[in-house]
């Protein structure tokens, strides 16, 4: 672009775009979370640096190490990704369970199951899996107990404070897991699949539920007593034999 001089002002040295730190820190970011998606957590700062067209001590001036670099990585996908309105839409009694989960499945999907959280959540289980523990503590201790009490009610339980029990976890995960290998068949293995995500989960949703209405109280029965109302508990464990 030509100045008040007739000169001409040219590009930084190496053709490096000069950009305000936020932008580059967002650049640096962005550009690491396709980078460790493709390469997984064991790529080199160095080659991220040669992508994004920088050099390496110009990214550790905003990261002080690789490690940090992944610590912002997974806040930015996992953490940052998370929303507490889900949990407020799975308790919200007015809307039938069946239609809560289906809806929460479709903004969960939206935030999570796309091919750079999927391909980097993989890479951290390889590779750095207290990331995974991390954030599989935050569906195990913030989402599936929600999932366990409202199952609680669909099958005609009174709230109760007693605690969730594994074995209810683990139930649930069944439901979870299951929709995640969806995703993962969709934007991993490429699988072709001739329904589309949605479908797949009100199916899925479906099963779970239609199965949860007897099973689940016979897993109460056994497994969390307390969490039945001695005055229902006859015809619960009834429902065990």
């Amino acid at each position: 672009m030509a100045t008040g001089a007739g000169r001409t002002r040219r590009p930084p040295a190496g053709g490096r775009q000069r950009l305000a730190p936020e932008d580059r820190e967002r650049q640096i970011v962005e550009g690491a979370i396709a980078y460790f998606a493709e390469a997984g957590f064991s790529g080199q700062t160095r080659e991220l640096s040669a992508r994004l067209g920088i050099t390496q001590p110009l990214l550790y001036r905003y990261f002080a190490n690789k490690q940090a670099l992944v610590e912002r990585v997974y806040e930015t996908v996992f953490a940052g990704r998370w929303n507490d309105d889900w949990i407020a839409l799975l308790q919200d009694r007015t809307t039938p369970l069946r239609e809560r989960l289906i809806e929460f499945y479709r903004l969960y999907s939206q935030a999570t199951y796309r091919p750079d959280w999927i391909r980097i959540y993989l890479h951290a289980g390889l590779s750095d899996p207290e990331l995974n523990r991390r954030y599989i503590r935050l569906v195990r201790t913030r989402l599936l107990p929600v999932y366990c009490r409202e199952l609680r009610h669909l099958c005609g339980l009174a709230d109760t404070q007693a605690p969730i029990c594994e074995e209810e976890i683990e139930f649930v995960w069944n439901l979870h897991g299951g929709i995640f290998y969806q995703a993962l068949r969709r934007h991993v293995y490429k699988t072709r699949i001739n329904a589309d995500f949605m479908t797949h989960v009100a199916f899925a949703v479906d099963n779970f539920l239609e199965g949860a209405r007897t099973t689940y109280p016979r897993l109460l029965a056994q497994f969390a007593p307390d969490a039945l109302q001695p005055v229902r508990a006859a015809r619960v464990r009834a429902l065990a034999r």
